[in-house]
């Protein structure tokens, strides 16, 4: 009996997700199965903390980066209490400097000062700066979770739950809107005097500018703050505060399809409240990311991806699109053209695919010439 033994692991493999995906769901491992990426918006009124308008204001979503605001909000409170310092000189511990991206590029046995943490989380967010912050303050970052936690209770994030202090993938945090909205009035309410650290768009750090996420600030009047997220889980989320003739607003996106599509929908929605008009549920649904099954959701939950942050993404447009294809057509030529050349210098197709994988495409051209002594031909496409 033949068995085809690469269909058979694909399927195998494939089977396996979907088991690990049914199981989750089924809140195997404790996991709640219920945050995802689904559009949601919310505007306040920060003198009454009124809701002006709000679409899906209580859905659950994963919160990314927007996780750093509680991480904030808990450094700000150490600095009024005085458990902190701005110039106070924290350790970076080895967990911390090996958090993924985006991050300070600190090195375990370094210092980082408080200010420069609170500058990293602001603008670069910075995975690294927010586990240093929660190591002092927490003793460890899954104490300093409990903490982030218990305060989300007192500022009446009843549908909220951190489980980190950055925002990375998590498969058991999620947030509301509402939940953000109430956080984002709580920094400018309790921290009055750290409050402008949110307008900041770029600070120097060891000799290198680090530029902020937040491409709204510099587009929109009389805006000046909070906070950028994304996550493939979270989708692109942006919490918002603006001023108008005196008046203040703070807005929520969470689930945005790009970080454009969410900050042109910011844009409307802060407009339209400093216009007492509604937000258009179809403008929200057009920004959000695109309805996605349960399967698909968790899986998202789980990806290890490399950031709790994206700068904006580009648009690929008809041009760029035809570029990809017309490169990637060329490398599939060069692979057979090499691949027959290899062949002809006489070695076996498994041994020309073989030094292929080790040497690129290029390689099995030039193992073919070393056997046979001819050079390639001058028309042959070389691999940059």
């Amino acid at each position: 009996m033949h068995v085809n033994f690469p269909r058979l692991t694909r399927s195998l493999r494939r089977l396996g997700r979907m088991t690990l995906a049914a199981l989750l769901v089924c809140g195997v491992g404790g996991f709640v199965g219920n945050a995802h990426a689904g559009h949601a918006a919310l505007v306040l009124d920060a003198t009454t903390g009124n809701v002006l308008s709000a679409v899906n204001p209580d859905e659950l979503n994963h919160p990314a980066s927007l996780t750093k605001m509680m991480t904030l909000y808990l450094t700000f409170q150490a600095l009024e209490n005085g458990r902190l310092t701005l110039d106070q000189l924290l350790p970076v511990s080895a967990r911390a400097a090996n958090k993924a991206p985006t991050k300070l590029g600190l090195r375990a046995g370094q210092t980082i000062s408080v200010q420069d943490c609170i500058f990293g989380m602001i603008t670069k967010s910075a995975n690294d700066a927010a586990t240093v912050v929660a190591e002092k303050l927490g003793g460890s970052e899954d104490h300093f979770v409990e903490m982030m936690n218990a305060q989300g209770l007192l500022l009446g994030m009843t549908n909220t739950r951190f489980g980190n202090a950055s925002g990375l993938p998590n498969r058991d945090d999620a947030t509301t809107a509402r939940d953000i909205g109430k956080l984002a009035m709580a920094l400018y309410r309790d921290f009055p005097r750290e409050a402008p650290y949110f307008a900041t768009r770029e600070f120097r750090f060891r000799g290198q500018l680090i530029r902020g996420h937040n491409r709204l600030m510099d587009r929109y009047p009389g805006m000046d703050g909070l906070k950028t997220g994304f996550t493939d889980a979270a989708g692109f989320n942006l919490a918002s505060t603006a001023v108008r003739d005196g008046q203040r607003l703070f807005g929520v996106v969470m689930g945005g399809r790009t970080s454009l599509a969410r900050d042109n929908l910011m844009a409307h929605m802060l407009d339209d409240g400093f216009e007492h008009r509604q937000i258009s549920p179809e403008m929200v649904a057009e920004a959000g990311m695109p309805d996605r099954s349960m399967t698909h959701r968790v899986l998202a939950a789980l990806s290890p991806i490399s950031s709790a942050e994206a700068s904006t993404v580009p648009r690929v447009g008809p041009r760029a699109k035809k570029m990809v294809a017309s490169r990637r057509h060329t490398r599939s030529v060069v692979a057979s053209q090499s691949r027959a050349v290899c062949r002809k210098g006489g070695k076996s197709r498994a041994g020309c695919l073989r030094h292929e994988r080790t040497h690129g495409t290029g390689g099995a051209t030039k193992l073919a010439t070393r056997h046979s002594g001819k050079k390639p031909s001058a028309t042959m496409p070389r691999r940059d």
